[in-house]
């Protein structure tokens, strides 16, 4: 028999969001971590709002909609918003009734400069780590490290001359650059004054970027620390050796730390030999360093680390191609770094929703 589209709806409708997410839906256990973290950084939250005045809406729920923006390439804070009116999926996830009106897009902006101000995205990356620990799922004794460059939200048409001096812009706002050297000294982006200008090997084109930073742990994979940096003025070296600091002031020592021959530096070595890390990155031929000889790249853990290293290699690729950090959406070091810290947890939260789904 036939079926026929009856276009009146009904009047009313009993059902819960809750009926509709399918049991084995991936989601269910990432929202099951992820309201685990949150709710362990609550005493951070608590603190940042008064107890007085008109309610604004939960850190917490902007917090899982960055999540759901990097898991389901959502491309902009609007789109979100515009999507989040009639996705179900999305208004579960966020624990939203159905008649509830979905937020202005306005609301990511407001409350943005409020989380990075006191460093949310890294408590909750942090209570993410934490509960992947608890689930045996980290290392604390091999970790690597690698750098990556995100591109700024900004164009070249931005990046003028500190003086004021130079060609002025035409009606459609591009400027003859042509026969002019520019460089980070003369020049500066108006639009984000943060960025750098930088390119990334020879033959490549030069950017307006910023440089990510992550630790990862070498039993699954899972990004332990991340930060972002302004791409001139802050090795990867030293960047890594900030990320391996904070993991001695939560009580973690690391044995053994693989990158590749960029962090082969006499400075980065020896700063690891101090810290009792032995180094396990990769050796540039014809270099001589102290604390990183034959005997080192000899050992097992070594062709191990080199081996298991490249898997960083791994979240800078989601992170671009899935969770938008390609081209950051804001400006600024902070803005950049408390998105990609959001990116980070996504990405851990995934990896642990297969690695160790949550049942019932």
């Amino acid at each position: 028999m036939r079926g026929e589209v009856n276009p009146q709806g009904h009047v009313f409708s009993y059902f819960s969001p809750e009926e509709r997410v399918p049991p084995s839906h991936p989601l269910r256990s990432i929202k099951a971590y992820a309201d685990g973290a949150l709710q362990s950084i609550r005493p951070v939250l608590n603190r940042m709002y008064s107890a007085i005045g008109r309610p604004s809406i939960p850190p917490e729920r902007l917090l899982k909609s960055s999540l759901l923006m990097a898991l389901y390439s959502v491309r902009s804070d609007r789109l979100f918003c515009e999507t989040l009116d009639y996705n179900i999926l999305f208004r579960w996830f966020l624990d939203m009734s159905l008649e509830e009106a979905s937020f202005d897009a306005s609301t990511f902006s407001k409350n943005r400069e409020r989380l990075v101000e006191h460093e949310v995205a890294l408590a909750f990356l942090d209570a993410v780590v934490r509960e992947a620990r608890r689930l045996a799922l980290l290392s604390d004794e091999h970790f690597s490290v690698d750098g990556t460059l995100i591109e700024a939200w900004a164009s070249m048409k931005s990046f003028q001359r500190k003086d004021g001096e130079g060609p002025g812009a035409d009606a459609g706002g591009d400027v003859d650059f042509k026969g002019e050297k520019r460089s980070n000294d003369t020049h500066r982006s108006v639009t984000d004054p943060e960025s750098r200008l930088l390119r990334k090997g020879p033959g490549k084109e030069a950017k307006l970027t910023f440089a990510a930073h992550a630790l990862m742990d070498n039993r699954h994979g899972l990004v332990t620390d991340l930060s972002v940096t302004p791409s001139v003025g802050v090795t990867e070296p030293d960047a890594a050796l900030t990320l391996l600091t904070r993991q001695r002031g939560k009580r973690l020592n690391p044995k053994t730390v693989g990158g590749d021959k960029g962090y082969h530096t006499r400075s980065f070595v020896a700063g690891l030999r101090s810290r009792g890390i032995k180094p396990h990155v990769a050796r540039k031929a014809g270099h001589v360093t102290p604390g990183l000889d034959g005997r080192t790249s000899r050992s097992r853990g070594y062709q191990i680390s080199q081996v298991i290293r490249k898997r960083i290699e791994q979240v800078f690729g989601w992170g671009k191609t899935i969770g938008g950090l390609r081209k950051t959406r804001v400006k600024g070091v902070a803005r950049t770094q408390h998105l990609a810290r959001l990116t980070g947890a996504a990405y851990n939260l995934l990896r642990m929703s297969r690695l160790c789904p949550v049942t019932g």
